[in-house]
């Protein structure tokens, strides 16, 4: 494990709130670094944990026929995995897979729900938060049922971009594949195409996007809806 300081500003739910219930929870919560392609939880089992992503980012996703899945959200230091357990449903609706590895901070779900029923300024933030998914959830519903593969891929890689705090990030086309529920070659064709417009690069499983701009453009309105959401809601992005 590596060490994270006592009161981290990487998460932004954490950060905004108030200084004594902040401490309070984190008093609680102790670091985890988390191993790309870990699965942290799976559909309809128990939830053990909750977590606070500070350097990592991680997909939920849907499982369909037994074998694949869809990517329904993904979730960095902007949000929590375990939001459910506001609601009081201790059940994951998704399986839980680390995207991006890196840091995190990890609560045990009775804790939690302890720091929940004391805080009310936690129970607000949440609450938003809450919205927020369920839009990103339905965005996300719409985006695949109507867009082509490139603009998904671009709104995809666009929100990494924003999950990873970096240019260069590490997915696979048989990852990509997976998450954005379509076959491999039609991941292949749209990744090589926002290559030709020299938006992105691709070398051995790194993307680096190379015109940020230019991958909005590219890519459909459900990026843009999705942050003015947020910010509309929880604060600028």
């Amino acid at each position: 494990m590596s060490f994270i300081p006592a009161v981290p500003a990487a998460n932004r739910l954490l950060a905004a709130l108030p200084e004594m219930d902040r401490q309070h929870l984190l008093a609680h919560c102790e670091p985890v670094d988390l191993r790309f392609a870990e699965v942290l939880y799976l559909a309809g089992t128990q939830i053990p944990h909750v977590y606070f992503p500070t350097g990592s980012f991680i997909s939920m996703v849907t499982p369909v026929d037994g074998d694949t899945g869809l990517e329904v959200g993904l979730i960095g230091n902007e949000g929590i995995l375990g939001i459910t357990l506001t609601l009081g449903v201790d059940i994951a609706p998704f399986q839980a897979l680390v995207q991006g590895a890196g840091s995190a901070l990890r609560i045990s779900v009775p804790l939690f729900l302890q720091e929940l029923e004391r805080s009310r300024p936690l129970q607000l933030e949440l609450k938003r938060y809450l919205y927020v998914s369920m839009s990103q959830l339905a965005q996300t519903a719409a985006c695949n049922r109507f867009h082509l593969v490139e603009a998904r891929l671009a709104r995809w890689l666009l929100m990494t971009h924003d999950r990873a705090h970096a240019d260069t990030f590490h997915v696979t086309h048989i990852f990509l594949a997976y998450i954005l529920g379509v076959r491999r070659v039609g991941i292949t064709k749209a990744a090589l195409s926002l290559q030709e417009q020299k938006l992105i690069s691709y070398r051995r499983g790194d993307i680096t996007v190379l015109d940020r701009s230019g991958l909005e453009a590219a890519a459909c309105e459900c990026y843009r809806t999705e942050r003015d959401t947020y910010e509309r809601i929880l604060g600028s992005v």
